[in-house]
């Protein structure tokens, strides 16, 4: 696309509203899982003394323990390996700090109200967004098996 450039309206919907939307849905994805998992190893948790204490009377009790205890490992394992709520925060920082950029941007507030304004803010919004992906990318080395980098 040589010579293609975007026009503020075009860089706005295009680009920015479409970022700030991904990175919305994607924080409250992880909000929604990290909170999920969490209530589930809580409740069995919970649960874990409660039937304990009546062991003898519940049948298969050691057994519903025993699974109760697996519950709480996946639970807990999931939520590790898939960093919910590293995800979750880092996401909705992002998400606010574009819509943060555009309310400047829209309203020529410093540092956005000279000549340059757009060019400076692109270049802002893509650092964010570049900062974010690398961050992403780090986390995902990371998790590789066995803490090796991919």
């Amino acid at each position: 696309m040589k010579g293609y450039v975007m026009d503020k309206e075009q860089y706005l919907i295009e680009r920015l509203e479409d970022q700030i939307t991904w990175y919305d849905t994607k924080s409250k994805s992880n909000q929604r899982w990290f909170k999920s998992l969490r209530v589930i190893e809580l409740v069995s948790a919970a649960i874990i003394p409660f039937i304990a204490g009546y062991s003898e009377s519940v049948p298969y009790g050691t057994v519903v323990i025993g699974a109760l205890g697996v519950v709480i490992a996946i639970c807990a394992g999931l939520a590790s390996l898939n960093k919910y709520q590293e995800n979750w925060l880092m996401y909705r920082t992002t998400c606010e700090t574009l819509r943060h950029e555009k309310y400047l941007f829209m309203t020529n507030t410093r540092p956005y109200d000279g000549d340059e304004a757009f060019n400076q803010f692109v270049t802002r919004v893509e650092n964010l967004i570049s900062k974010e992906n690398t961050q992403w990318a780090r986390s995902i080395k990371e998790k590789a098996p066995g803490g090796q980098r991919k």
